[in-house]
């Protein structure tokens, strides 16, 4: 067991359940933003495994690094999910489906973005990398002022585009994909069941408008430059699987715009702020090796990967346990939730020294960190975990490559806090001005 876990009752025993006084459940309901000081609370007082309520039932916190890797890595059919606040945009693509559908689903989908697979995407990668690196240049020779997170978005956004159409991303379609954005913002404020996506109709009709575009000219074969995208894929699995309808065709599409851009343009908007508080850590990155050498893209790595650390991409992943289980000494019963929270698994001073501090050498030769695999999960881990890790690792590496050295970042405000959404985001907006480095 480690040394994180709760020591808590004999396996046979139910662990205690604190009360919670009714006004901290109550601004639960009401601020995601309070959930996460509730579970440190929680993990402070009980430690790496513990039930506290959230209204009527217990619900299970799992911080601890070996009971993570129980409930994620090697009982997934236990410990399943059961809804998906993105629902409402995703409908049942890969991110939020369940059973058979979601083994069928990404089946499909994994061979296109690991191993192998992802050398079909280096050039797009790469070219929307120097697409990133000229607007910095034209904003760095006119001083004019940018916001950071909307250029990450713009990155990302083009680079997925790239990888699902084959184009690059065009202005127009920009500007209604923005809607993306307002939409996986407002998530956490929407009501529940239908009325969830009545609130916004006007942003999923312009999303929605652009998918079935982009389905349309993919059927008739207008491929980019650099060849057909993942849109190919799922036509062409639609000649062979019935349950590849229309609408499933766009619901892939749109949770891969989804997943496949908010989480990267927050990680480099996070790790910008990050080198404002810690400057010196660009310079130990751009000193690590000559530019385009193995020794500075694996500083650039390790920069990108205590991010992800701070602010990881999946900071909390509901499971609903569907049998009976002893779990770091508990007894968890079918039916209960339990909230896996790698926000604060990263940030276990017993697991992670100074962890609130940006130390990108963590990560770099001779560094050290959790030799236990649940100790470090920024995009989740076992058999749900991200299918595009690889993807937004790379991708995040490329830019950085041309950035980093080549511009300063001075920022003229900062956001007050973080925002938790499906996301840790910034809370406001990152107003910069760019200079180019000498």
């Amino acid at each position: 067991m480690s040394t994180t876990a709760n020591p808590g009752p004999s396996p046979a025993a139910t662990p205690p359940v604190p009360e919670l006084p009714p006004e901290a459940v109550e601004e639960w309901r009401t601020e995601e933003a309070e959930l996460i000081d509730l579970l440190a609370r929680t993990r402070q007082r009980l430690g790496g495994v513990a039930a506290f309520r959230i209204g009527p039932r217990p619900t299970v916190l799992v911080t601890d690094p070996e009971a993570v890797q129980h409930v994620l890595g090697r009982h997934p059919e236990r410990y399943v999910k059961r809804s998906h606040r993105a629902r409402t945009i995703a409908g049942e693509g890969v991110l939020t489906a369940t059973g058979e559908a979601w083994k069928r689903q990404r089946r499909m989908l994994q061979a296109q973005f690991t191993g192998p697979g992802m050398r079909r995407y280096e050039q797009r990668i790469a070219a929307a990398a120097r697409r990133a690196a000229d607007r910095w240049a034209g904003y760095a020779h006119t001083g004019e002022q940018i916001d950071l997170g909307a250029e990450m978005r713009h990155f990302a956004l083009d680079t997925i585009w790239r990888a699902l159409t084959g184009h690059p991303l065009d202005p127009a379609t920009e500007r209604e994909l923005d809607r993306i954005a307002a939409v996986v913002a407002a998530l956490p404020q929407l009501p529940d069941g239908e009325q969830a996506g009545e609130a916004v109709t006007g942003d999923l009709a312009r999303i929605d408008a652009v998918a079935h575009a982009a389905i349309a000219a993919a059927r008739r074969h207008e491929d980019g430059p650099d060849g057909p995208g993942v849109l190919r894929v799922l036509l062409d699995a639609a000649e062979q699987y019935p349950e590849y309808t229309e609408r499933l065709i766009r619901d892939e599409l749109v949770t891969l715009l989804v997943a496949g851009h908010e989480t990267t343009a927050t990680t480099l908007t996070w790790l910008y702020l990050l080198l404002d508080h810690e400057p010196g850590a660009r310079r130990w990155a751009l000193d690590a090796g000559p530019e385009g050498s193995p020794e500075r893209r694996e500083a650039v790595q390790a920069l990108v990967s205590e991010t992800l650390r701070l602010y990881p991409s999946a900071w909390i992943l509901p499971r609903h346990a569907l049998a009976d289980d002893t779990l770091a000494g508990h007894r968890v019963e079918a039916g209960t939730d339990l909230l896996v929270c790698p926000y604060l698994t990263h940030r276990d001073p017993a697991l992670w020294p100074d962890p609130e501090r940006f130390d990108p050498t963590r990560f770099g030769p001779g560094g050290t960190r959790p030799a236990h695999l649940g100790g470090y999960l920024p995009f989740g881990l076992g058999a749900r975990a991200c299918l595009g890790t690889q993807f937004a690792l790379r991708e995040s590496v490329a830019v950085l490559e041309l950035l980093l050295p080549a511009f300063t970042v001075r920022f003229l405000a900062r956001p007050a806090g973080a925002a938790y959404s499906i996301t840790v985001r910034p809370d406001g907006p990152t107003p910069v001005v760019l200079t180019a480095a000498g």
